[in-house]
């Protein structure tokens, strides 16, 4: 659980994922698309992964993967970050960690 909080905390969004994950992916571009390039972290590439998957549903996820961290706090799966992004409490979460565009 203790590699899994201090790469949770290493930038302010991070999305634990596996490689294969088509929701990952989804959630990956959501946040691209709305200007966050977080931090994924492919576990089934990692020694560890299966260690991580479990510390992952300890903390609380229904699913191991995707799991979204903002500002080292677990947001959670799919069905919460598109809650979140649906009831418009999503944007203001990202807003410090979203990328300025020039114009």
């Amino acid at each position: 659980m203790d590699k899994v909080m201090r790469l949770a905390s290493e930038k302010g969004v991070v999305i634990f994922s596996k490689s294969s994950c088509c929701l990952c992916y989804a959630v990956n571009i959501l946040f691209q698309e709305l200007g966050v390039r977080p931090l994924m972290y492919e576990i089934d590439q990692d020694p560890e992964g299966r260690e991580m998957e479990k510390a992952l549903m300890r903390l609380g996820c229904n699913a191991p993967v995707p799991a979204v961290f903002i500002a080292g706090k677990l947001i959670g799966s799919t069905n919460e970050v598109m809650s979140l992004h649906l009831s418009g409490s999503l944007i203001p979460q990202l807003k410090p960690y979203m990328q300025q565009t020039m114009s």
